[in-house]
């Protein structure tokens, strides 16, 4: 593992200028590659077979990790639900944006659209572009996904526990819509068919696209709470409601697959499976495992922003590869741009193109940030190392009871009190702080966060930065 970094197209140079004839004919990408990317909500790294479920089986999810590279190291910049869909979509981390937390039915802002998403991108390069699923970066008519590059829309416009039936606001949340385009077609009081029908349009989809290049952005509003499945899969877990969903989910991407194979796509399309971050461990039962990592979702620690991933192109990705490399979802916008040779946005963004990675080789080791709250500035990760600054999270307390019955237990809310080192490559759970034995290193990712602050600023050390741009509002 490498502890300095570079610029990019140094490293695209010396890597291409490395390969045979034979290997340049073999890597030789075609100019508009299918693009399918699935996104899970509050999936833990530890809920697919590939990455160590037993408690339900992931047939189609596991094969598909066989057919291409998985990630052991990937991360979300915010583990929560609308910063993180805001850096999947633009490449850039949402405090840039100024996109914090998970908006709701009140939120009055939503995504830029001076901001460009990969389905703008995507669409300059003539591609058909569609969502199914779950938007959450403003439900505003000026904010949809009909108005941030996507051709087509058919999902929720925020998370699907944003309605009356929520265990502890029950007086908050309105009725529950679901859209189809701009238009609410229909008020959900319950959600057995949402994964059957997000399936369904994403085959739909596909089916109508299949004669231009696409890209489907299915972001499935499952596993996260409140749970619910088809009778197809009702009981068929070990586990309970959350296995049961989680082998719907696994046969949602069966029916993807199978579809793209029917139309003779699949030599043609790049499939991306990851998570928005880690489980929401208060709902017990109903949440899935972190797979050993410290904490879940709403913390900067590894169980909350470590995350799934898996990149599948056959003939263009190597089968089994397993990649131990880091990198972030911001990551993805620049890595799209780039197969697609479409020029980046001109306002800057903040990941790298890790095509290499995709295909299971190395890259310079670039430090990825974690932020939540207001701005937090809460952790750096470079290659193996992480640094966590002082801040306040929360855990389940020792000795809790958890729940299986779809509410929540109370989190404890601690003081992180003293910046701490940890080595992942030998320490994944984060309980063996190594500042003293690498103070080194400690200055190292000390002077990377300092850049990140002059940046963007930091609210922990009371940071100003100019690099902040500003959310969208409505008139």
């Amino acid at each position: 593992m490498k502890i300095t970094y570079f610029l990019l197209s140094g490293l695209l140079i010396s890597t291409f200028a490395c390969q045979s004839k034979t290997e340049e004919e073999k890597s030789v990408i075609p100019a508009k590659p299918n693009i399918v990317l699935i996104f899970m909500d509050d999936l833990g790294y530890g809920d697919l077979g590939s990455y160590g479920a037993t408690a339900w089986k992931t047939p189609n999810l596991d094969q598909l990790a066989n057919d291409g590279t998985k990630f052991t190291q990937f991360y979300v910049p915010h583990a929560v639900c609308s910063a993180s869909r805001a850096a999947l979509l633009t490449g850039t981390y949402a405090n840039r944006l100024e996109i914090f937390g998970a908006l709701d039915h009140s939120a009055k802002h939503g995504l830029n659209p001076d901001e460009t998403t990969i389905a703008e991108m995507l669409k300059g390069q003539g591609y058909s572009t569609g969502i199914v699923g779950k938007w959450h970066l403003g439900h505003q008519p000026e904010f949809l996904p009909t108005k941030q590059g996507f051709d087509t829309y058919f999902g929720l416009p925020y998370s699907n526990d944003m309605w009356p039936h929520h265990p502890e606001t029950k007086d908050y949340y309105p009725p529950l819509p679901l859209y189809e385009g701009d238009s609410a077609v229909q008020i959900l009081d319950e959600q057995s068919q949402l994964t059957t029908w997000y399936t369904e349009k994403a085959v739909d989809f596909i089916e109508k696209n299949q004669k231009q290049p696409f890209f489907l952005y299915l972001a499935h509003s499952m596993p996260h709470v409140p749970l619910f499945v088809s009778d197809k899969f009702k009981g068929k877990s070990e586990q309970g409601m959350y296995g049961d969903v989680m082998m719907e989910i696994d046969w949602s991407v069966g029916q993807v697959r199978a579809k793209l194979k029917e139309l003779g796509l699949e030599e043609n399309t790049l499939i991306i499976f990851t998570s928005d971050n880690g489980p929401w461990l208060s709902y017990g039962g109903h949440a899935g495992t972190t797979g050993g990592l410290r904490a879940g979702k709403g913390t900067s620690l590894d169980g909350g922003i470590r995350v799934p991933a898996i990149f599948a192109w056959p003939g263009k990705i190597p089968a089994g590869k397993v990649q131990d490399e880091a990198a972030m979802t911001i990551d993805i916008f620049p890595t799209l741009a780039s197969l697609v040779e479409s020029p980046l946005p001109t306002l800057k963004i903040d990941g790298r193109n890790i095509w290499p990675l995709i295909q299971g080789k190395e890259m310079e080791d670039k430090p990825y940030y974690a932020y939540y709250n207001q701005n937090e500035l809460q952790a750096v990760i470079f290659g193996k190392w992480k640094v966590v600054y002082p801040h306040r999270y929360r855990i389940i307390p020792e000795g809790t009871v958890l729940r299986n019955d779809g509410f929540p237990v109370d989190y404890l809310y601690l003081d992180f009190e003293n910046t701490e080192l940890y080595d992942l490559e030998s320490d994944p759970s984060e309980s063996n702080d190594v500042k003293d034995v690498y103070p080194e290193i400690l200055a190292q990712l000390d002077s990377m966060a300092n850049i990140a602050r002059a940046d963007m600023g930091d609210k922990l050390t009371q940071s100003e930065g100019p690099g902040l741009r500003k959310h969208g509002v409505i008139d």
